[in-house]
């Protein structure tokens, strides 16, 4: 497992058509190591804080091997490294693999998997494909947000080693397959409440869909 980029950026204004807003989802690879801290990677910065950033998403992964089949899905060769919004692109953490509460050692920081990434219309308006969204949440290729368990610095070509097994061994797909793709699990939703490094937004979200069951 390795990391292969460090993405960052900070918030700028977009305008498409009657739309106006501010976002960070446009990051572009950065030479050298950047510090990564409890709340962000130094250098980046988020214009929603409500649903980007924080302890629980300081820090947004997404594995390298989607760029190939979203390539080929979507017919196009110019994606780069930042392409999905994330911070590290990432080798050998599949969201099918690592599980939301797995810690890893990535460079000298330790980081923790919180949640799956939930796609909105910046990320449509970015690849500028209409309800891209929900192609992308369809696919169940989220990539991942974490927490910092550990600081420290990080650049591309860091080994990420595992630290830590979450004992609940749900993995980030099936997480994200519980809220978004199969609702009517509610076994799979007891078994994500009982992930104790769920992050508090996704915990709510999976406590009002139980409790509307």
């Amino acid at each position: 497992m390795r990391l292969l980029s460090v993405n960052v950026s900070q918030p700028i204004a977009v305008e498409i058509g009657e739309q106006r807003y501010h976002t960070g989802i446009y990051k572009s690879a950065v030479a050298g190591r950047l510090w990564l801290g409890r709340a962000q990677l130094a250098g980046d910065g988020q214009a929603d804080m409500e649903n980007h950033g924080g302890p629980n998403r300081a820090v947004y992964c997404y594995p390298h091997e989607h760029y190939a089949y979203w390539s080929s899905q979507l017919g196009r060769g110019d994606f780069e490294y930042g392409q999905f919004g994330e911070n590290l692109t990432t080798q050998g953490l599949l969201e099918n693999k690592v599980c939301v509460g797995d810690a890893f050692r990535v460079g000298e920081a330790i980081i923790q998997i919180t949640q799956p990434r939930v796609p909105c219309y910046k990320l449509a308006n970015k690849l500028g494909i209409p309800n891209f969204a929900k192609t992308f949440l369809r696919a169940n290729r989220p990539g991942f947000y974490a927490r910092v368990l550990e600081e420290g610095g990080v650049g591309a070509g860091d080994v990420i080693l595992p630290e830590q097994k979450d004992p609940v061994g749900m993995t980030v797909a099936e997480v994200n397959a519980a809220l978004y793709l199969d609702k009517g699990d509610r076994p799979a939703v007891e078994r994500a409440l009982q992930i104790e490094a769920l992050s508090p937004g996704w915990r709510r979200s999976f406590e009002k869909l139980l409790a509307r069951a």
